[in-house]
């Protein structure tokens, strides 16, 4: 799994998840206001980007390898997911508390979709249509990416297998919050979009119903894409977390 890094070696370790679909290149917005005092930990997601040549196997295997990077940082993390990745963030802080501090979840399915069969059933005859350049950019414009960056979703979108988006979308339409996340003990921030579909806003819900100390909050005039819709509001959101935790010298 490629894994991007930023910032000095002793900073404040922050993870961020990218959502299936795209890559680490779409937390650039939110990087560029967050400074470079912290370390900043950007995988490409199995299947995705720069690891394209790497199936997407399972939430369950994906935690496991980012629970690898974590254990060699040697420090607890903040962890950032969206969608796809806040999935992936709630299984990383609910099985490896002691390597996350802070577990910032947005946008994240908790609620199983029912009837998931015909969904996969009608997105394995279609998935061929990622591939292709015009489809590609209607999708981003439905994702928020910025005009900037939508030269890199086509290029991630045309280089994800059938196989990973399958499974990705599997995983995600099956996910349900592991038990253990109603023991996570560190600081919980959820995140929702106010525009976002009412499956999403369930989900958000049930995710704080399991953890009350977590803090819910539903992000005015934003749909399913927060960190790129809102990157600077994400950062001042981010922000006292970041400096209640400061860099060891």
């Amino acid at each position: 799994m490629h894994i991007a890094r930023y910032g000095p070696t002793d900073g404040r370790r922050v993870l961020l998840l990218h959502g299936g679909g795209v890559a680490g290149w779409m937390w650039e917005p939110l990087r560029a206001h967050l400074g470079d005092e912290h370390r900043i930990l950007i995988p490409d997601l199995p299947g995705h980007g720069r690891s394209a040549d790497e199936p997407y196997v399972s939430h369950a295997q994906t935690t496991a390898a980012l629970a690898g990077l974590l254990e060699d940082e040697a420090r607890p993390a903040m962890v950032v997911g969206f969608s796809l990745g806040a999935q992936l963030a709630v299984h990383l802080a609910s099985a490896h508390p002691r390597l996350v501090d802070h577990a910032v979840i947005v946008s994240a399915q908790a609620v199983p979709m029912r009837a998931t069969r015909p969904t996969l059933a009608l997105l394995g005859a279609t998935a061929g249509l990622a591939r292709r350049e015009w489809f590609a950019r209607l999708q981003a414009r439905q994702l928020f990416v910025p005009d900037e960056l939508v030269a890199e979703y086509v290029q991630t979108s045309a280089g994800i297998s059938r196989e990973t988006l399958l499974r990705t979308v599997e995983e995600n339409l099956r996910f349900t919050p592991p038990p253990r996340w109603r023991a996570f003990p560190g600081a919980a921030s959820i995140l929702v979009g106010a525009e976002e579909k009412g499956l999403m806003k369930r989900s958000a819900a049930a995710l704080h119903r399991d953890l009350p100390h977590s803090a819910l909050e539903v992000v005015d005039g934003c749909g399913h894409g927060i960190p790129l819709q809102r990157p600077s509001w994400l950062a001042a959101h981010l922000g006292p977390a970041l400096d209640a935790h400061p860099d060891p010298r």
